[in-house]
């Protein structure tokens, strides 16, 4: 009974007092402010884009050319108030001179590229003169062409479905089904980029504080991490409720095209396999015992905030190195590399969780690849409570493996 009141304890103290650190809200808040700023970029950058493109197709400007291909009808020359000429070099002097904007000239050949001709418009503005000449060629081979089904063919109008079946014949969903599965990916990726350091940090503030020999005579160490690891997930659970909040509610309040996020018919067509989430959860699970143990435990090691903070980065790094083979991982599961991260303990969680998302990993590998996460990650932990339990009060240097063994005598 004592003890539940002291995990619960240490997790309310350890809560609060990380929600309590402006840090913590620089942290949570910059992440939809940016996303918010990124967006409003993209939406004025879209909406100065169509104005522009809508004043360049309204703008009119005087064109000479010379067909040589005879595939320019007049008609459709007429059209866009083009004049034919009969030489090149006039064309062209004419441009320079200013008396025409722009000159276009189509070869006898059309592997060879079409020679457009105009008056400096602007960086932006110059694209309007080639943009005309293709198109004047484009609309005349169209009106050649009798068949509007041939002509679709020839603007590349034209759109395909693939159905791919496995083995056994049934029909595979493709991205609709490695979608959720995927998410735990994210979700994996998001709690230690964003919970990480202070996991790192927890048992080394504690050591910069002088406090440690006061805790120690209270409370247990392994309830002490373990209050630590529970506290530090529910503050992620606020950072998330923080962070999504506005997209879900923009979401039901704005409707899906308004904040360009999936519409319902999207949400309908994912196929969800409860055999690939039930692995996908466990593998997510196993691999943050396994990373959060290791962060603690090496904050345990470490005397300063400042010198275990270096070893965050490179936590990180492990975590992407499977990205640099996910093309062989996806293309060729059986290869030897891709064998040895879906195994090795620190690649496993994202080489597992990328192999159980596209459909390779099978049940008896994912059987291993959860137990042996559970089981390492049960055993760092545990090797973080004894390594605070010696290194809590080495204040000036970190803990070393002889100094463990000298003490475990």
């Amino acid at each position: 009974m004592a003890s539940r009141h002291n995990l619960g304890t240490v997790v309310s103290f350890e809560f609060w007092r990380t929600i309590k650190k402006p840090s913590f809200w620089v942290a949570t808040l910059s992440f939809p402010v940016m996303i918010g700023l990124i967006f409003g970029i993209i939406f004025y950058s879209s909406h100065i884009g169509q104005e522009s493109s809508s004043q360049l197709a309204q703008e009119k400007f005087t064109i000479n050319y010379l067909d040589e291909s005879d595939i320019v009808l007049p008609t459709v020359a007429q059209n866009f108030e083009a004049t034919e000429i009969d030489d090149k070099q006039q064309g062209i002097e004419a441009v320079k001179t200013g008396s025409i904007d722009a000159f276009f000239f189509y070869p006898q050949t059309l592997e060879q590229p079409l020679e457009v001709y105009g008056k400096d418009a602007g960086l932006f503005d110059n694209g309007k003169y080639s943009a005309v000449a293709e198109q004047m060629l484009k609309t005349s081979a169209a009106a050649s062409i009798a068949n509007p089904e041939l002509v679709n063919v020839t603007q590349g109008a034209i759109s395909s479905e693939v159905t791919t079946y496995k083995e056994d014949g049934e029909q595979s969903a493709g991205w609709m089904a490695a979608i959720p599965p995927l998410l735990f990916l994210v979700l994996f990726y998001f709690t230690i980029a964003m919970l990480g350091n202070n996991l790192l940090n927890s048992t080394v503030e504690e050591k910069e504080n002088r406090v440690t020999e006061m805790i120690l005579t209270t409370l247990n160490p392994t309830i002490l991490i373990v209050g630590k690891l529970l506290a530090t997930f529910l503050a992620g659970a606020v950072q998330a409720l923080v962070m999504f909040a506005p997209a879900i509610a923009a979401y039901f309040i704005l409707g899906a095209e308004t904040v360009n996020l999936p519409n319902a018919d999207i949400l309908s067509n994912l196929v969800v396999d409860p055999t690939a989430i039930i692995i996908g959860g466990l593998i997510m699970i196993g691999g943050l015992m396994v990373f959060t143990g290791t962060l603690v435990a090496i904050g345990a090691v470490m005397p300063t905030a400042k010198e275990a903070g270096q070893y965050f980065g490179i936590a990180i790094l492990i975590m992407f190195v499977p990205f640099y083979i996910i093309m062989l991982i996806l293309s060729d599961p059986e290869a030897l590399v891709v064998q040895i991260f879906t195994y090795f303990p620190y690649t496993a969680p994202v080489t597992a969780m990328l192999r159980n998302a596209f459909g390779s990993l099978s049940i008896a590998d994912a059987a291993v690849v959860i137990s042996s996460l559970a089981i390492l990650g049960t055993f760092i932990i545990l090797l973080a409570v004894r390594l605070f339990r010696y290194g809590a009060m080495q204040y000036d240097s970190r803990l070393s493996l002889n100094a463990l063994r000298s003490k475990k005598r």
